[in-house]
């Protein structure tokens, strides 16, 4: 939400108009804002990862996003496949990093802004610092103390609940949220991997989110909602079968259920405890 009021406080610093929708986000009401747009001027928006792919699944959705020189992306996961849909479509995304302690994102294609720190725990757990970082949490002081501390230099860092590693050229890889982390009969599992992966190996799925759902055996069983086109869609033993090899046995999925769409929050971020008590009451297959 305050990256949100972001994008309007930054059009007022730069001195430069902002178009905004009358409602809540739609296809058809993106692609009327856009024809507002001045042709000589630069223009950037910012998007989850669902209204991306909606926008791309439209020819003239497709189009309006072709208008801008950048779109950001953020408030979850911007799937590989998404990102080269993207770039197929002509589309450029950045994808973006920060929470609302760090006044929205900070992180653009995995390298800090000027200004921004980064650093990584032991055991992956990503720590955000610079000018950026909120004071603490209003009336909190348990809480505050717990997420923003202190090295002995003075610098301040705020601990994410998100785990990731740098790869090779230095930039932020991010793997998921430490508290998403799926405990199946003892070993962990990222979601953020499984969803990858079913994503590379099915193009007919437009959408998945993996959760680990509470099973009487495994403590934890690995889920997926898939939402797919009208293609046949995956089963469980498909998807099983093809990423066997890809994904450690422990990582592959036990159960595999279809939905028209996600469960979604906020601006339209997947919603995955009500994905989690969605999969919980479906037969497990």
């Amino acid at each position: 939400h305050i990256a949100g009021l972001q994008v309007l406080l930054r059009g007022l610093v730069a001195g430069t108009r902002t178009i905004t929708l009358d409602a809540s986000f739609t296809v058809d009401g993106f692609i009327d804002a856009t024809r507002h747009l001045d042709p000589d001027e630069r223009h950037y928006t910012a998007l989850v990862p669902t209204q991306v792919a909606r926008l791309l699944s439209h020819s003239e959705g497709a189009e309006a996003l072709r208008r801008f020189d950048a779109v950001l992306v953020g408030g979850a996961a911007l799937p590989p496949r998404l990102r080269a849909s993207a770039d197929e479509a002509g589309v450029v995304l950045v994808a973006t990093y920060g929470m609302s302690e760090t006044a929205g994102g900070c992180v653009y294609d995995g390298a800090t802004l000027r200004g921004t720190r980064l650093r990584i725990e032991g055991d992956g757990r990503i720590l955000l610092g610079g000018a950026t970082l909120a004071s603490g949490y209003l009336d909190d002081p348990t809480r505050t103390v717990a997420a923003f501390v202190t090295d002995e230099d003075g610098t301040r860092w705020f601990r994410t609940d998100d785990h990731g590693h740098h790869l090779a050229d230095g930039r932020l890889q991010v793997d998921g949220r430490l508290d998403d982390l799926i405990n199946t009969g003892g070993l962990k599992v990222s979601p953020r991997l499984v969803e990858e992966a079913i994503s590379a190996a099915f193009p007919e799925v437009i959408d998945v989110v993996v959760v680990g759902v509470p099973d009487e055996q495994w403590g934890q069983r690995v889920s997926a909602l898939v939402v797919t086109n009208p293609a046949t869609p995956p089963t469980r033993a498909n998807i099983r079968d093809r990423l066997r090899g890809i994904l450690p046995p422990h990582c592959l999925p036990q159960q595999v259920a279809t939905i028209d769409a996600l469960p979604t929050k906020g601006p339209g971020k997947p919603d995955r405890a009500a994905i989690v008590t969605l999969l919980a009451e479906r037969p497990v297959g």
